[in-house]
């Protein structure tokens, strides 16, 4: 059996993987070229140029339309302004322990604090932007001394991923370019310049390009390929070191273009750290499809339209003109303030329009904007700007303006639920394991002792999608409050409890829990109000019979007797 090193079996891998997108590419370029320019990268050359062409976008809609749906996407999914996931129990009689509570909101302000502090939110923004456009994002999440982690967004094409037997996102292969001052300072002084460089790790090129001290800036091609290790030693401990070639994921850089079997860097993860969330997916499709695939058409035909629309004004502002034939080589100026020397009123050459250049443009204008149209519904972007685009005159209620919301947010309810799966909770569950790992995370309460948790998100989107059921809700207690009213018989309300009715309203709406108030806690207020509404009710018995008795006592039935005396001779059986 033929043997192949680390380095040809990478490289081999990558070939495959590049053959296996091959049939991706051609719509990624045009969706590349008429929405996003300077996004994709379909070589490893491919970077840092500044000379990338604009000219197959005449018009900008498409552009619009996607800077609307990546924006709508992060204020809803991932807004950090606001909390967009919170961590439960799945035991739901835990969530009524306060110390429980108290961890779970404190392990969730962690982690909050540590997106903001990263890079996180703006590479979840590059996600969204390449979700819409290309229907499949990349992001790779590394372990970070100062801030925890770190994001390494990637752009369309300079990737390629491959999937288990669940369709699950597993490997990702890429090929990109450091330049030499790179390359040294992350492989051969490991990212600290004060340590000791390791130059076996590179080809001899590289160490004599960093030699010259005039090639810092020459770029080294490189793959770095990320994939399951199915032969590591299951029986070691995981740690650092040498370790960190035996965890579940390897990571291996290569350098490219050289001969030599060198190896950049070996090492691995716990987890896998690619995030690669789909739009949706097909089958056993590996690449996701969505908005830019459906508005590609419309993209095209906008470009075109608004192209012919440009002629059409030229012809009219510009017309072709015909002249006699004594008229050529006398060089006419027919711009603004233009001077053109004619012969006599009997020789002066007369021109004419070839053609009549006025034109109707009103249907052409009309199709335009429903094109428009169109791609704006394939990004989404009526959705986001609903009530900024209503044109009616009339007031519309909050309320209305909520059920519109909720019923139109019902088409992105598929999209939530992958994104979901695939990019938000993995990033949830990593950070965790990298708090947990650092140690920084603050003791979990006894009752939580080998629980495990669940995420929950609370975002915008996410509450939406929840809120659609207040409606049945909301007109159960409607129809209810109705029969009470017309039988007149509050009873009726003994059917519902209103206890139970509190709480599931209150996790529709995602209420912040510590607002509610636990039902152990209920049953000691309404036992102390029991209590002292009996007192209250004794006492008052007993100043109502206090006044009895001071008013029979000053009742006179005789000389000696009144009332009261009366009252106290029959108890004694006296008449």
């Amino acid at each position: 059996m033929e043997h192949y090193t680390p380095r040809q079996r990478a490289t081999q891998r990558w070939g495959a993987l590049k053959r296996e997108r091959s049939s991706w590419e051609r719509r990624w370029m045009d969706i590349r070229d008429y929405v996003l320019p300077f996004s994709g990268r379909y070589s490893s050359t491919d970077r840092n140029r500044g000379d990338k062409t604009f000219s197959k976008i005449i018009d900008s809609s498409a552009g619009g339309a996607l800077d609307i749906l990546s924006a709508g996407m992060m204020a809803g999914m991932t807004s950090p302004a606001r909390p967009w996931f919170r961590l439960a129990t799945p035991d739901t009689t835990l969530m009524e322990v306060d110390s429980v509570k108290k961890w779970l909101n404190d392990v969730a302000e962690l982690m909050r604090e540590v997106f903001a502090r990263s890079n996180t939110y703006r590479a979840l923004h590059v996600m969204y932007e390449e979700l819409g456009a290309f229907c499949t994002a990349v992001n790779i999440v590394d372990d970070n001394y100062e801030s925890v982690i770190w994001n390494t967004p990637l752009t369309n094409g300079e990737y390629a991923i491959a999937t288990d037997h669940l369709g699950r996102v597993n490997t990702l292969a890429r090929e990109f370019e450091y330049t030499v001052a790179q390359v040294v300072e992350e492989f051969v002084y490991g990212g600290d310049w004060a340590a000791k460089p390791d130059w076996s790790k590179v080809s001899t090129t590289v160490k004599n390009l960093w030699d010259t001290h005039k090639a810092y800036e020459n770029w080294v091609p490189i793959l770095h390929l990320i994939e399951p290790r199915s032969l590591r030693q299951r029986d070691l401990e995981y740690g650092r070191g040498k370790m960190a070639k035996n965890k579940p994921f390897a990571s291996c850089y290569y350098e490219l273009g050289c001969d030599e079997e060198k190896v950049l860097l070996e090492s691995g993860y716990d987890e896998f750290p690619v995030l690669s969330p789909r739009w949706h997916t097909r089958g056993r499709d590996v690449y996701g499809h969505g908005p830019g695939f459906k508005a590609l058409g419309d993209i095209k035909q906008l470009q075109h339209e608004q192209l012919r629309k440009g002629q059409a004004i030229d012809y009219m502002v510009k017309p072709a003109l015909g002249l006699p034939g004594e008229a050529k080589g006398r060089e006419s100026n027919f711009l603004p303030g233009g001077v053109t020397y004619m012969g006599s009123a009997q020789t002066a050459p007369k021109g004419a329009a070839l053609f009549n250049p006025t034109l109707d443009l009103q249907h052409l204008l009309l199709d335009i904007e429903d094109v428009r149209k169109r791609i704006n519904r394939a990004f989404y972007a009526d959705l986001f700007l609903m009530i900024s685009q209503d044109q009616r005159r009339m007031p519309v209620t909050a309320r209305e303006i909520a059920e519109r919301h909720e019923e139109k947010l019902l088409m992105l309810g598929p999209v939530l639920e992958r994104l979901h799966d695939e990019m938000l909770s993995p990033l949830i569950d990593s950070t965790f394991a990298k708090l947990v790992r650092a140690g920084v995370l603050p003791d979990p309460p006894q009752e939580m002792q080998g629980m495990d948790l669940k995420i929950e998100f609370v975002s915008t989107l996410a509450q939406a999608q929840r809120a659609v059921g207040l409606g049945s809700v909301d007109r159960l207690i409607g129809t209810v409050t109705l029969i009470a009213q017309g039988k007149q018989d509050p009873a009726i309300f003994d059917k519902l409890d209103m206890d139970r009715v509190i709480d599931k309203y209150a996790d529709m709406l995602v209420v912040d829990p510590s607002l509610i108030v636990t039902d152990d806690k209920i049953a000691i207020i309404r036992d102390q109000r029991a209590k002292a509404q009996a007192q209250a009710q004794a006492a008052q018995n007993a100043q109502m019979q206090a006044e009895t008795a001071a008013k029979l006592a000053s009742a006179k039935t005789g000389e000696e007797q009144n009332a009261l005396t009366d009252v106290m001779r029959q108890f004694q059986g006296y008449t």
